[in-house]
């Protein structure tokens, strides 16, 4: 061989052994809301979103807790009677930045059937952690909404015509509701992962501040960054364990919601207060309360189908709530013999529970001094649901190490459903 065959040689292997030792990228989930169907007029809150759309552009902003080289988005129509058509759908990588169009099968337009959703090209727009990109979809045929997540947390902008791509949305009206949009992905590191948290309001983030990003998960996903692991929020204000509330009951929904997202790896449950809490309340007037039995049961569901998928699976006890929403129609939602029952399961959640760890939120939160109530500093006011401070405390209290122990990623393959 001489010099210069032995020079090429070396050459191919160095570029060889290159390219074989970079870590190749895995997407992941970097952030969602759980879709759910619209109700009727007739309900105890409103919906607070037009009836329907007419060629209008809705604008919607949303923290990523995990950033990547790429990004793909996912549109819902889980419960709509006909077929959504979008023209246009678009991203900008921060509020006032020319967006950046979205395509799927190659082309602008999508039409999303009845109970399917779709997932979007990727888009070539570099992310970081924690930051805010506007997502942004233009129905340009008169729809009525059948599908919707009730409590955003965030300032959304409906305007008229496609506004798609321009930096600035002219809004002719706002809501705090989520539509069609229902998650988001990244390309990340090959070591990325993704952590869901499923619940109630509680995780909703019923009263955190809005447009300020202060739920429970989103000061999670600020300890997780630098891990390099993201935090998507499965909360459904009006969440049921067992039941359908404000939305499906977890057992039905866990395998959507909870274990089809992309690159999960680990799940938090705090849900069931609303199983307690509800019966005998103007939700459920002539409903009889859950067993503890029956609640138990379908924690160990959660289990099963998190195991069934490789996937570690943590419990939360649940916080106290003595004179929850006074002045409300719900002001009954508070009964001793309710606290009771909280009290049996947040005692089995601790010693004999399915999960593979237990974060004791109840403990977390609670006034020493009066431990069926929370903290004062904790409390948003309505003794239900934690304020900003309260979702901080709620943050501070998982165990990092509990949550993602030293195991393998798991793998999950995202498809357009």
């Amino acid at each position: 061989m001489n010099a210069l065959t032995r020079l090429a040689a070396t050459a191919l292997l160095t570029a060889t052994t290159t390219v074989a030792a970079a870590p190749p990228a895995r997407w992941v989930a970097s952030w969602q809301a759980s879709p759910q169907p619209v109700w009727g007029a007739d309900f105890l809150f409103p919906t607070g979103i037009p009836a329907q759309l007419d060629a209008q552009t809705v604008r919607q902003t949303a923290r990523l807790s995990l950033g990547g080289n790429q990004l793909r988005v996912r549109l819902s129509n889980a419960y709509g009677d006909q077929p959504v058509r979008i023209s246009a759908a678009s991203v900008a990588a921060a509020p006032g930045q020319v967006p950046m169009a979205l395509a799927f099968d190659g082309q602008a337009e999508v039409v999303i059937a009845p109970g399917q959703e779709r997932l979007s090209e990727p888009l070539g727009l570099a992310t970081s952690a924690l930051q805010a990109v506007q997502v942004s979809v233009y129905i340009p045929d008169r729809l009525r909404l059948r599908t919707f997540h009730w409590d955003g947390r965030q300032t959304a902008l409906i305007g008229s015509g496609d506004q798609t791509r321009a930096p600035v949305l002219a809004p002719t009206s706002t809501t705090t509701a989520r539509l069609f949009l229902t998650g988001i992905e990244v390309q990340a590191g090959a070591t990325a992962r993704s952590v869901v948290v499923i619940g109630d309001s509680i995780t909703d983030g019923a009263t955190a501040s809005l447009d300020r990003d202060q739920r429970w998960t989103d000061h999670l996903a600020a300890r997780l960054a630098p891990r390099g692991v993201a935090v998507v929020n499965a909360g459904i204000s009006g969440g049921r364990l067992l039941r359908d509330g404000m939305g499906d009951a977890a057992v039905s929904r866990v395998q959507r919601d909870a274990l089809d997202p992309t690159g999960v790896v680990s799940v938090i449950v705090l849900i069931g207060i609303n199983d307690i809490a509800w019966p005998g309340t103007a939700f459920a007037r002539g409903e009889g309360a859950p067993t503890l039995a029956e609640l138990q049961a379908g924690y160990r569901h959660l289990v099963e189908r998190a195991h069934a998928r490789g996937v570690r699976i943590l419990g939360a006890t649940l916080p106290p709530f003595a004179g929850a929403l006074p002045g409300t129609p719900l002001d009954d939602y508070y009964q001793p013999d309710k606290d009771a029952l909280r009290h049996q399961l947040n005692a089995w959640l601790r010693n004999d529970g399915p999960f593979d760890a237990v974060i004791d939120l109840d403990a977390a939160l609670r006034d020493p001094s009066h431990p069926e109530r929370l903290a004062p500093a904790f409390d948003s006011g309505d003794h239900l649901h934690p304020g900003d401070a309260g979702n901080r405390a709620m943050a501070d209290a998982v165990d990092l190490d509990a949550l993602l122990p030293d195991v393998a990623p798991v793998t999950a393959t995202a498809t357009a459903r």
